[in-house]
C-alpha cells in the first residue's frame, strides 16, 4: 500500500494507486470452455514439475494495469507493476519471507541497544550492488537519507521518522542513531519500498543488489530484467523475466491460456474452479492478511458521529462478503487488521450484522428515517467494487441508502482521500507498520483522517516500549479502539489468488498478500512435467 505521486498533490504527501481489478466480460466463459485444448502439450492433471531447479529460460509474467506514472524507483513502488521491479531490482537491509517472518537480505544483522535508541546494521559479507561495486555504509546512509528527503520522501518514509542520524563506522557497520525510541524499527526497514542502493543512484539507471537487474523498461507496457550474477541469495534460475501488462482481466486470463504468459497475478476467486480444471494450469492460493475496508472520513458528516460509525459496521453480513465478493477465500474480519500478529486481540467479541441496533444507533445520530451515502469506489482491487455492490444491498435493511460512484482508476486515486465513504486495500503488514502508514494523523494514506489523541498516545508508547509483553498491551489497547469507535471497516481477509502454467517449479504460497510468492521471481524455474 504504498504510492506515487498524485496529479495536483503536492510530493511530500504522496498518492496511492493500484492497477488490479475489473470485471470479466461475458465472452470469457466461452473461451475458457474452449481453450483447454489446442498447440500446447497435453499435461496430466496430476502432473507436476519434478527434479531440482532448472536454470535458463525467460519468465513471462502477466498483471493488469500500469501506465505512463510506472516507476523504476523502488521507492516509489505503488502498482503491481511498480512492485515486482521493486522486489527483484532491489534489496531491504531485512526481508520478508513466506510466513512475513523477518530474515536477514542487505544485513546480516540488525538490532537495538538496550532502549532501542540505536540500531546498528551489519552487512551481509561480500554482497555487492547488480554492478559489481560492494555495498558499503555510506551507500546505506545515502539510502535511508533519500527516503527520508522532506522534499520528495519515499513512501515508507514515516515509519523511519525517529531516524535522526545515520552513522556507518566502517564500510559493513551502520549504526541509526533516533531522536526518541523505537522498539520496531526493524519492521520499518523491512519494507520493500525501503531499498538500499548506490550513493550515487539513479532511478532511470537502476542499481541495487535484487537477484534481477534492468534490460528495458516501457512504462504502461512491459518491462524486461536479466538475471543479475552478483546476486547474494537463491537463484535466480531464469534467465530474464519479462514482466507485461494488460488492460482488462479478460486479456490477462486469455494470455495465460494461450500461453502468452507463464504466470498471471491474481485471478478473480469466482474462476478458481475453472482454471484449476484445465490440467494445463496450477493455482496458487495463499492465506493472507490482506484487506479491504470501507473507509469512512470522521472529520466529516455524517461519520464524525460514533454512532453512526457503529451502525455501518452493525449492517455488514461479514460471512455472506466473504462468500460472495471473495468466493469464500477469505477470513472474516472485526474492524481490526493485523490479523497475524501475536498481538492480534482475539478475545474480543465478533462482531455481526445487527441491523435493528443499527437503526436505533441511527436515530439516536438523528436519523431516525435511515440515511442517503455515496460511497465512491473502483476497481482498484479484484473485488472492491463487488464488496460495494454486496454492502449497498446488505446495508437497505438498517435505512442506509447507498448511491455507488464507480470511478476509473485515474480519477479514483487522484482525489482517493479526500472522499468521506470510500474503498481501500492493503497487503500484509504488523500493526505499527500499518498505523504509520495509514492510522495516524501524519500517515501519508490517513484514509479515514483518524486523529484520536489517546491512540496516537498509546502508538508513541508502543513503539518506545522494548518490553516485548508491555507492548503487547499496548498494541492490544490500540486495536480495541479502532475495534470500539475506528473509521475504518475491516470486514475480511483475502486470500491472494495467482495462476500459472503447469512447467513452473518454485512457487509457494506467501502471506505478504503480494502476488505469486510475493514476487520472489527468484524462486522460479521452468522445468520438465511428469
Amino acid at each position: 500500500m504504498t504510492a506515487s505521486p498524485a496529479t495536483g498533490r503536492p510530493q511530500r504527501r504522496p498518492t496511492r494507486r493500484a492497477i488490479l481489478g475489473g470485471g470479466l466480460g461475458a465472452g470469457l466463459g466461452i473461451m475458457l470452455a474452449g481453450c483447454s485444448s489446442g498447440s500446447q502439450p497435453t499435461v496430466g492433471p496430476a502432473a507436476e514439475v519434478t527434479g531440482p531447479p532448472q536454470r535458463g529460460g525467460e519468465l513471462r509474467v502477466g498483471f493488469v494495469g500500469g501506465g505512463a506514472a510506472d516507476t523504476l524507483d523502488g521507492m516509489k513502488a505503488t502498482n503491481l507493476g511498480d512492485i515486482a521491479r521493486a522486489i527483484n531490482l532491489y534489496d531491504a537491509l531485512i526481508g520478508r519471507g513466506d510466513e512475513y517472518e523477518m530474515f536477514p537480505a542487505v544485513a546480516e544483522s540488525f538490532v537495538p541497544n538496550d532502549d532501542a535508541t540505536v540500531w546498528t546494521a551489519t552487512l551481509r559479507e561480500g554482497i555487492k550492488f547488480s554492478d559489481g561495486r560492494p555495498v558499503t555504509g555510506a551507500d546505506v546512509k545515502a539510502s535511508i537519507e533519500r527516503i527520508l528527503n522532506p522534499d520528495d520522501p519515499g513512501n515508507d518514509a514515516a515509519g523511519l521518522a525517529a531516524v535522526d542520524e545515520v552513522v556507518p563506522i566502517d564500510d559493513r557497520t551502520v549504526e541509526f542513531r533516533l531522536s526518541t525510541p523505537d522498539s520496531v524499527l526493524n519492521e520499518a526497514v523491512a519494507q520493500y519500498t525501503v531499498i538500499i542502493v548506490p550513493a550515487d543512484f539513479d532511478p532511470a539507471n537502476p542499481v541495487g543488489t535484487g537477484p534481477f537487474k534492468l534490460e528495458s523498461f516501457t512504462p504502461g507496457l512491459s518491462t524486461q530484467l536479466v538475471r543479475n550474477e552478483h546476486y547474494w541469495g537463491e537463484g535466480p534460475y531464469v534467465d530474464a523475466v519479462t514482466l507485461l501488462n494488460f488492460n482488462d482481466t479478460d486479456a490477462l486470463i486469455n494470455a495465460l491460456l494461450s500461453t502468452q504468459v507463464d504466470a498471471v497475478a491474481q485471478i478473480p476467486t469466482s474462476l478458481i474452479d475453472v482454471i484449476g480444471a484445465d490440467a494445463r494450469m496450477r493455482i496458487l492460493n495463499s492465506e493472507t492478511g490482506m484487506w479491504m475496508p470501507f473507509t469512512m472520513r470522521v472529520d466529516q458528516e455524517p461519520f464524525d458521529d460514533e454512532r453512526v460509525r457503529q451502525a455501518f459496521r452493525l449492517a455488514i453480513d461479514r460471512q455472506e462478503m466473504i462468500d460472495q465478493v471473495l468466493s469464500g477465500q477469505g477470513r472474516i474480519a472485526n474492524d481490526m487488521y493485523s490479523i497475524d500478529d501475536p498481538e492480534y486481540p482475539s478475545h474480543l467479541p465478533q462482531r455481526e450484522q445487527d441491523l435493528e441496533r443499527a437503526k436505533r444507533l441511527l436515530a439516536e445520530a438523528g436519523y431516525p428515517d435511515g440515511i442517503d451515502v455515496e460511497l465512491v469506489t473502483a476497481p482498484i482491487q479484484s473485488g472492491v467494487v463487488e464488496a460495494a455492490q454486496v454492502f449497498a444491498e446488505q446495508a437497505k435493511g438498517a435505512g442506509i441508502r447507498v448511491t455507488i460512484n464507480r470511478l476509473d482508476l485515474t480519477a479514483y486515486w487522484s482525489n482517493y482521500l479526500e472522499y468521506p465513504f470510500s474503498q481501500s486495500f492493503w497487503n500484509t503488514k504488523s500493526f505499527l507498520t500499518q498505523t504509520t502508514a495509514g492510522t495516524l494523523p501524519n500517515a501519508p494514506f490517513n484514509e479515514s483522517h483518524w486523529d484520536d489523541p489517546k491512540f496516537i498516545d498509546i502508538c508513541a508508547q508502543a513503539r518506545a516500549e522494548a518490553n516485548e509483553e508491555e507492548r503487547t498491551k499496548l498494541i492490544q489497547q490500540a486495536q480495541e479502539i479502532l475495534y470500539d469507535r475506528g473509521g475504518l471497516i475491516i470486514w475480511g481477509f483475502a486470500n491472494q489468488v495467482d495462476a500459472y502454467q503447469a512447467y513452473l517449479g518454485g512457487l509457494r504460497e506467501n502471506a505478504t498478500g503480494m502476488p505469486l510468492s510475493g514476487f520472489n521471481l527468484h524462486r522460479v524455474w521452468i522445468g520438465d512435467i511428469a
